[in-house]
């Protein structure tokens, strides 16, 4: 038993450690951000994902807009399964690294360092954020695409990426298709 357990802490501590080590893309351009996307797959160390979320998502909609002061504009929308939507917008200010920003999350109290790791602006970017409250972090990479559907090299691609910041295979999840909100 006490094996187990600090295999696991040894795990979550290179997890960390791998994550904080986590750059933006080198030749990032905020101007190629700006549009619709697609949240087409979602990957987490979070221990509610598998167990509450993973088997209910599916792909959502992404509006991201620059602003004048360098920065980025996100706007969320989910259709549910009711009908209803579900929105979510945050203000994400630039740092000193082009592709990380920063933004506290009200809705779950946390605060979340955010950036931008992978992209080929026309099909998809692959977007890396460490979510803090309290002394406890988690992972989650977001994999956002111009089209609905997504190819095989590319899931591959964001499933590889995943595993390397330290996020199990189950808990990587390239989401089903969804229909989209109206807009209010």
């Amino acid at each position: 038993m006490t094996t187990v357990v600090l295999k696991t802490w040894c795990i979550l501590l290179c997890a960390v450690f791998i994550s904080a080590q986590v750059m933006p893309m080198p030749d990032f351009d905020l101007e190629k951000m700006r549009g619709k996307w697609y949240v087409s797959g979602f990957a987490t160390n979070a221990k509610k994902f598998v167990t509450d979320l993973k088997a209910g998502m599916k792909m959502a909609t992404a509006v991201m807009v620059p602003t004048e002061d360098g920065d980025l504009d996100l706007s969320y929308s989910h259709l549910k399964s009711d009908g209803s939507c579900f929105r979510m917008h945050h203000l994400a200010k630039k740092t000193e690294i082009p592709g990380r920003f920063v933004f506290n999350n009200e809705l779950w109290a946390n605060s979340n360092d955010m950036r931008v790791v992978d992209a080929k602006f026309d099909e998809y970017a692959i977007v890396h954020t460490i979510k803090t409250r309290g002394k406890e972090s988690e992972f989650l990479n977001k994999l956002h695409t111009r089209s609905r559907k997504v190819a095989e090299d590319l899931k591959g691609k964001f499933r590889e990426f995943s595993r390397e910041t330290g996020i199990l295979e189950e808990n990587i999840a390239i989401l089903p298709m969804n229909g989209e909100c109206t807009e209010a």
